[in-house]
């Protein structure tokens, strides 16, 4: 099939797109590759999916040395998204692309409604028009928002989000329930949970703590280190994905429409939780870092943050049972893991390598 994944330059969409580029599809790769975080690492990225970055313009199609296809494209840009749909003709999508981070929401909000409501929009719209067999989106374990009863299940209300990010992102589920509903889009959602690994995002809190206790610089905990998250390692994430792809929602008729559950529908439509289900506190991450390094942590503990969650943990069993495959990669193992990706990328010496 030809599958198009947006956000082939960020993290969880670099490693998918190898993932699926090594199988029997065709995959296209779409980013904008904005500024957010250094773009550098993003071209890397397209690097290592054997890309020639200097190729690259603003909405031109190039092809990589493994048979696969990048162009750059803000989702935004309807007219040009629009052509590329109609002159591709894809079978899948998988909707990564997104202005990412909870604490960003606070201070650029309207980098939010761009990118994950308008561009969102318009990702529907194409999928609508061409006929689309299967839209995946990601969505976020931040739209369990106010909620306090663990382990986070899809059956749980998400209408109380504590960031603009988390409300776009429960705008995403509920925007991609009207197209199935309305134009019998096939869509699944999925709720994303503290995703980690090589590669990983410059603003997240593994790459953060390592690079500072490899420089000998201290590290700023929240909540006084009493977090918990369910740290969700990247290979567990797009194995899932793989899985899904080709697993798209069928109409369910048989349910009533005055007690619908909030993560199904009659239309083809399915909302999925995807993560480790094994919550780790933050100081037992920071404990692994500290041991593949062999250099102990200074730590500056911080009051909890406007718009973080003390605890996520996920209830994963109706992926599980859809997909036959449960996350499982150990926080010692994945840590690891990073942190080798890490030194290796960024020359530094650890023990024992």
């Amino acid at each position: 099939m030809k599958i198009l994944i947006t956000g082939t330059a960020g993290f969880i969409g670099h490693h998918l797109a190898q993932k699926l580029n090594s199988g029997n599809h065709t995959v296209y790769g779409l980013d904008s590759i904005n500024d957010y975080y250094d773009i550098n690492i993003k071209y890397d990225r397209l690097r290592n999916q054997g890309f020639t970055v200097e190729n690259i313009e603003y909405n031109k199609l190039v092809e990589s040395d493994k048979g696969s296809f990048f162009i750059q494209l803000n989702l935004e840009d309807k007219e040009n998204l629009n052509k590329l749909f109609e002159t591709e003709k894809f079978d899948i999508v998988v909707n990564l692309a997104a202005q990412a981070g909870v604490r960003y929401s606070l201070t650029h909000p309207q980098a939010y409604l761009d990118s994950n409501i308008q561009g969102y929009l318009n990702i529907l719209e194409a999928c609508r028009y061409n006929h689309i067999k299967h839209l995946i989106y990601a969505s976020s374990s931040s739209v369990y928002g106010l909620n306090k009863r663990n382990p986070f299940s899809v059956e749980q209300n998400v209408d109380h989000p504590m960031s603009l990010y988390a409300a776009s992102k429960k705008s995403n589920e509920l925007m991609a329930h009207v197209y199935s509903h309305l134009y019998g889009l096939p869509t699944t959602g999925l709720r994303f949970f503290t995703v980690y690994g090589p590669w990983g995002r410059p603003d997240m809190a593994l790459y953060i703590f390592t690079k500072n206790i490899l420089d000998g610089k201290p590290i700023e905990v929240y909540n006084y280190g009493d977090m918990m998250r369910d740290f969700t390692f990247v290979d567990d994430i797009t194995e899932s994905i793989s899985r899904l792809v080709e697993k798209a929602p069928n109409p369910k008729p048989e349910l009533a429409d005055d007690d619908l559950p909030t993560h199904l529908s009659s239309a083809p439509y399915q909302i999925f939780n995807i993560g480790n289900n094994n919550p780790v506190l933050l100081m037992g991450f920071v404990e692994a870092i500290e041991e593949v390094t062999g250099t102990k942590a200074e730590i500056i503990k911080r009051p909890l943050q406007m718009g973080d969650v003390p605890k996520t943990y996920a209830n994963v069993e109706s992926l599980f049972e859809y997909i036959d495959f449960k996350p499982g990669t150990n926080i010692k193992d994945g840590v690891k893991r990073f942190v080798d990706w890490f030194a290796d990328y960024y020359g530094y010496k650890l023990p024992n390598s």
